[in-house]
């Protein structure tokens, strides 16, 4: 029997493999697991498994690339591929050419995922939501100008709120080439200086909805600078645009009535509004007319002119309450000046002389008795009228 190698071995089985067509263009059913996606090559390793067994797998770059989704761990997929021997290691595997998820279609996965990828990046998070204008001056609106939607839209605006600016930007809304558009368009909306921004288009089916629902799309609307209101139109599913914008509206006409203020509900508002500043004016005026006339009399009363009147007014009062008492005083005086002379008067010598009494002086001193009189003495008489003068002949 002859020596032969490893490597002689492994290609042998690898022949053996190899022209069996049992196991060439084969389809296996089977659960991923140990999935790993090598970036430089872009090839995938994973391991496909049923509840008994397990067979490591291999999908190259050229046909990883033309999976519509991301394999996961735990995804239960049919493989579809070939047999064959890994000759360094000796080991045989199956090197996979597709990978269809089992249950849904690859579209469908591959839409899933980008759900779950946006999500855990943050685009659909509440408080990224930014709330819409209550009253914009130019509406943006994304969508093929020759659909029924832009036209929904203007009828919806004309009616509701003529004040705005409409700013319309065509963008392919399906087809090759769409998401670029799309996001194109809402750039352009964006730099237009748009308050709000409408992105969407009519019903369809959903391939012709496709395009709101890549990755592209949903970052444009994440990244414009104003608030975005996705507009596809259908009822029931939620696109990724849908997910992603600041309001999602069920069609094109919903998505202007949300962007727009009802003029009529405006005008009433402004006749409430009209009613509240015209009795707020009132009330302010009579508030000020009141203050004002407060102030005008503190004014007044705080005037140069006003605190000269008050002084001249208490000039006079002094002057009046000077002249009553100087007026007082000159009685008192008066009456005092008349008791005094009365007194006076009663008890004057010559009042006394005027009853019968009279002076009689020597050598003008005023003599109360006869003791200083001699014989001879010459003495002045005075009576109550007129005097005499007299020489001393006796004294007793």
């Amino acid at each position: 029997m002859p020596v032969i190698t490893v490597t002689q071995i492994n290609r042998y089985i690898a022949s053996i493999l190899k022209n069996d067509r049992n196991i060439q263009g084969v389809m296996v059913r089977g659960e991923i697991s140990n999935y790993v996606r090598h970036f430089r090559s872009g090839h995938i390793y994973f391991t496909l498994k049923d509840q008994e067994s397990s067979v490591k797998a291999v999908m190259f770059a050229n046909s990883a690339a033309r999976l519509r989704f991301e394999p996961e761990d735990g995804m239960s997929v049919i493989v579809s591929g070939s047999i064959s021997v890994y000759e360094r290691e000796g080991a045989y595997q199956l090197y996979v050419n597709d990978i269809i998820p089992e249950g849904v279609g690859a579209a469908v996965a591959a839409l899933e995922q980008l759900k779950k990828k946006l999500q855990k990046e943050g685009l659909f998070d509440i408080a990224h939501k930014r709330p819409i204008p209550s009253m914009p001056k130019k509406i943006g609106a994304v969508t093929s100008l020759n659909g029924a939607a832009v036209r929904d839209i203007i009828n919806v605006l004309t009616r509701r709120y003529p004040l705005c600016e409409l700013f319309a930007v065509n963008a392919l809304v399906q087809g090759e080439g769409a998401a670029d558009s799309v996001c194109r368009g809402i750039l352009k909306a964006e730099a237009a200086g748009c308050d709000v921004i409408i992105v969407g288009r009519g019903g369809g089916s959903s391939e012709d909805l496709s395009v709101f629902n890549t990755e592209k799309v949903a970052y444009a609307i994440y990244n414009c600078k104003v608030p975005v209101i996705s507009a596809v139109g259908h009822e029931t599913d939620y696109t990724i645009a849908d997910l992603a914008a600041d309001l999602r509206a069920p069609t094109p006409s919903a998505a202007a009535e949300l962007a727009s203020p009802d003029i009529a509900l405006l005008y009433e508002k402004l006749s409430v509004i009209e009613r509240r500043i015209e009795k707020a004016t009132v009330n302010q005026f009579d508030k000020s007319t009141d203050r004002f006339i407060a102030l005008n009399a503190r004014l007044s009363a705080q005037s140069p002119e006003k605190r000269l009147q008050l002084t001249g007014e208490h000039i006079s009062g002094l002057e009046k309450r000077i002249e009553a008492a100087y007026l007082r005083y000159i009685d008192k005086l008066e009456r005092i000046f008349a008791e005094n002379t009365a007194r006076l008067d009663s008890l004057s010598p010559l009042k006394v002389l005027s009853r019968g009494y009279s002076l009689v002086y020597k050598e003008d001193k005023l003599l109360i008795s006869s003791e200083s009189l001699e014989k001879g003495d010459n003495i002045s008489i005075t009576f109550g009228s007129g005097g005499a003068k007299a020489e001393i002949k006796d004294k007793w």
